[in-house]
């Protein structure tokens, strides 16, 4: 068990203690303790567990916030309490309240050193710091955007106090973010895509750019599946992600931007490429010069065309049986048995377009963005 986990666990065995420090305000009420929300206001959606198992479903020390959907361990819970930067920061606080001495860990992984800001290995460590997304704040943006996620995606994590800087020297915050690992084709990271979150989950953070990468990106991109005939490629994360949704078992790539998409690099050995191109006039320039490319290496080229901008505009305003209906039109007829799965249980329901009474080509699709890439979507 690495320092981490044993603090982790530490801090379970005293879970009330660890509530009554940062969750003062709050009260025990049976096996858990409640209280308003993370910032100890009096209430009751945020619970924590005060008893259960060590590890699973109802573990002691695990909480959620009924009103937000955020949830963690009680180190995360130290975090936000804190408002704490850095994971070292909050082992530092969580020995600190446990009266360990740094002693007892030191030693037990050697210490780090720096490396520059927007490196490939700073997004590696930073993807590294993150969690799984299921039951955070990332699984409520991706809701929100039409995209439920049913289990773990492992290119994609929450980060819960990731920072954020509006411009060089100005303060550093703090945010909510969803991360997405841009990895090679070996699956090294090589990049991060960094979403930030309103507090509530609705949407992106008040920013003025919540969405950025770091890292390298040319020639690589957020991989979604495993396959090596058959792949689908395309400019923005909810846009492939959108695609999953009815077509779960096809494999894709997000290259983040039409810039990107346009310098993709098909890997060895794929029979048939799928663009996933944006409405637009350089999403349609990157899925031309893609499709050249491919074409020239033997590749088959087929683009798919969103009825409005994107992909994921077409999930949230038609639904997902109307993007399946789409989509089997534009499908080679064998990857319409293969891969096209329409989730007929509850989903997202249609919206409607102001002024606009439906879309018929998507050349009507209104107010079309410059793609769903590191700095749109």
């Amino acid at each position: 068990m690495g320092p981490a986990a044993d603090i982790a666990r530490r801090l379970a065995q005293n879970a009330e203690a660890v509530c009554r420090e940062y969750l003062s305000n709050g009260r025990r009420e049976g096996g858990t303790w409640r209280v308003g929300d993370i910032d100890n206001t009096p209430g009751r959606s945020l619970m924590v567990r005060l008893t259960g198992p060590d590890s699973g479903k109802g573990a002691c020390g695990r909480w959620v916030d009924f009103a937000t959907a955020e949830g963690g361990d009680l180190l995360d819970l130290i975090a936000r309490a804190r408002r704490l930067h850095t994971f070292r920061d909050v082992l530092d606080e969580a020995r600190r309240f446990l009266s360990l001495p740094e002693r007892e860990y030191q030693g037990s992984a050697p210490a780090r050193s720096p490396v520059p800001t927007g490196s490939p290995e700073a997004a590696r460590r930073l993807f590294a710091s993150a969690r799984p997304i299921p039951g955070t704040l990332a699984a409520v943006y991706l809701r929100h955007r039409g995209i439920a996620v049913s289990g773990d995606l492992p290119a994609l994590r929450f980060h819960p106090t990731c920072f954020y800087r509006a411009h060089e020297g100005a303060p550093r915050e703090t945010w909510p973010a969803l991360l997405a690992a841009v990895t090679d084709r070996e699956g090294v990271v090589t990049g991060v895509l960094r979403t930030w979150l309103a507090h509530d989950g609705s949407g992106k953070a008040p920013l003025a750019t919540p969405r950025r990468s770091m890292g390298r990106l040319l020639d690589h991109g957020v991989r979604l599946g495993n396959g090596s005939d058959v792949l689908a490629a395309g400019e923005g994360l909810e846009t492939m992600l959108s695609l999953r949704v009815v077509l779960p078992a096809l494999p894709v790539v997000a290259a983040l931007s039409a810039t990107h998409l346009a310098g993709f690099i098909p890997p060895s050995g794929l029979r048939r490429l799928y663009i996933a191109r944006d409405s637009d006039r350089v999403g349609r320039r990157a899925a031309e010069m893609l499709g050249a490319r491919a074409h020239a290496d033997g590749i088959e080229a087929l683009v798919l065309t969103p009825q409005w901008d994107d992909f994921n505009t077409d999930l949230t305003t038609l639904g997902c049986e109307a993007l399946a209906a789409s989509l089997r039109a534009q499908l080679a007829p064998e990857d319409v048995v293969r891969f096209l799965v329409v989730n007929r249980r509850p989903g997202p329901q249609p919206r409607q377009r102001a002024s606009v009474s439906g879309p018929s080509s998507p050349s009507a699709a209104p107010g079309l963005q410059d793609g769903d890439g590191a700095g749109s979507g």
